[in-house]
């Protein structure tokens, strides 16, 4: 931060501190280890929300809230360890489920595993695998189209068809030339599979075994190109994405740029879609069956960095990286059968963001710190309420960023104007340093 000649030396020396102590800290909340369970048996490991700093009676809000809307499972994992898990009327820990849409990331990262294994590259049309004409498209057309292409849903194939998940040639149909356009098709995602498979010389399901479930412990299958497992499974991809795509210190993807571009806007059509992941978090979202560009985040109530598997009926896969969080949901649709993103994701969060109503602390003294701010969440002004001397204080992001600073005392912060999401607070008073957090609704 810029200094003025103003500034007694004390208070530059205070200031160095202050930024050196919360760069430290806020790389160090954000690189908490991760717990992995063994590949085999039952055992994982849990973790009390009460020693969390969870609400328990905002926690039971969440379960009601599940059971009310036709949820059979959801599991919650803080740092690879399980929070919370849940099962609704005759479904079990054994049980499958289709994951839907969900299944469309799995894919995703299946094939950085085949081009980082050099047998594709996302480059590739998509002819060089599946043949020419596997369109109905003039072969100049059908030749535009790359791996890539299918992979980030902009092949420029016509989604109004009558059948959405159709592959043969006639249900391809020219709309625009690839890269031109993104319109959410089943079609020419399912037809990855076969990509890999080609590429590959094993079938998919073979392909999957190999590559994942046999280096994270899950189970499942394919099924008519959907893929289902038991919750724990799903919880367990949910953890590998969270790492990266590593099991513990074992690549299972093997490619970070890979990754990186994965869960990164992948098209200048729809920000909020990367390699057949959805991102929170950006300025503008399209969704399925439809050509408008929202101006907002897919869930703004959900934290920015979060990326997700979405399925149909409420299949759900959320990731947040900041907080080493896994949230999974499996069931019939919560209220009207929906295509991924559906009504029921943004209430859901903010019933999640509730859970976390007692905040950590990073303290640089022995001594207590009394500070609090309220309401929380909060829509307007945020409150802060203390017996101490407020010296100086900083907001960060969700993705660890400074957002907003103030030198001396103050007691209220007006942030109408923000971005709805979660955020931390770090407060320098004459007793040391505390970190809350908040959630601006």
């Amino acid at each position: 931060m810029n200094k003025t000649t103003t500034f007694s030396l004390k208070k530059r020396l205070l200031t160095t501190f202050f930024f050196a102590f919360f760069g430290f800290s806020v790389a160090f909340a954000q690189s908490s280890p991760l717990y992995f369970p063994p590949l085999t048996g039952t055992t994982w490991q849990t973790v009390s929300p009460t020693s969390l700093g969870w609400c328990a009676d905002k926690l039971d809000s969440v379960r009601t809230f599940l059971g009310d809307r036709h949820t059979k499972a959801c599991i919650i994992l803080k740092d690879g360890k399980i929070a919370a898990e849940w099962y609704f009327g005759s479904f079990t820990q054994d049980s499958l489920h289709y994951w839907a849409s969900a299944s469309k990331t799995m894919t995703g990262l299946l094939v950085g595993v085949a081009q980082r294994e050099g047998i594709l590259n996302l480059n590739d049309t998509t002819s060089r695998f599946l043949g020419a004409g596997w369109t109905s498209l003039p072969p100049a057309k059908e030749r535009l189209i790359t791996v890539k292409n299918n992979l980030t849903m902009t092949t420029g194939l016509d989604d109004n068809v009558p059948d959405d998940n159709c592959m043969t040639p006639a249900c391809l149909i020219y709309k625009a030339d690839a890269g031109t356009r993104w319109s959410y098709h089943n079609a020419p995602y399912r037809l990855l599979q076969d990509v890999v498979a080609a590429a590959s010389g094993v079938s998919y399901q073979q392909y999957t075994t190999t590559k994942l479930k046999q280096k994270t412990g899950m189970n499942g299958l394919w099924y008519d190109y959907i893929y289902y497992s038991n919750a724990r499974s799903m919880a367990r991809f949910g953890l590998l994405l969270l790492n990266k795509g590593n099991w513990n210190t074992t690549p299972v993807l093997g490619d970070t740029a890979y990754f990186r571009q994965m869960v990164n806007t992948s098209n200048p059509h729809n920000l909020s879609y990367g390699y057949l992941t959805w991102l929170n978090g950006k300025a503008s979202c399209m969704l399925p069956k439809s050509q408008f560009v929202f101006p907002q985040a897919i869930i703004p109530s959900a934290p920015a960095d979060m990326f997700c598997a979405l399925g149909k009926n409420d299949q759900k896969i959320y990731v947040v990286p900041t907080q080493n969080l896994v949230v999974i949901r499996l069931g019939d649709a919560a209220t009207a059968t929906a295509l991924a993103l559906s009504t029921f994701d943004e209430p859901l969060w903010q019933k999640i963001n509730q859970v976390f109503c007692t905040t950590a602390t990073d303290n640089t003294t022995e001594n207590p710190i009394d500070i609090a701010v309220f309401p929380n969440p909060v829509t307007h002004v945020l409150t802060l309420k203390t017996t101490e001397k407020i010296k100086k204080m900083q907001v960060y992001d969700a993705l660890g960023q400074a957002i907003y600073a103030y030198d001396g005392e103050m007691t209220s912060i007006d942030i109408k104007n923000w971005q709805n999401g979660i955020y931390f607070i770090d407060i320098l008073t004459e007793n040391g340093i505390k970190r809350l957090k908040f959630v601006k609704n």
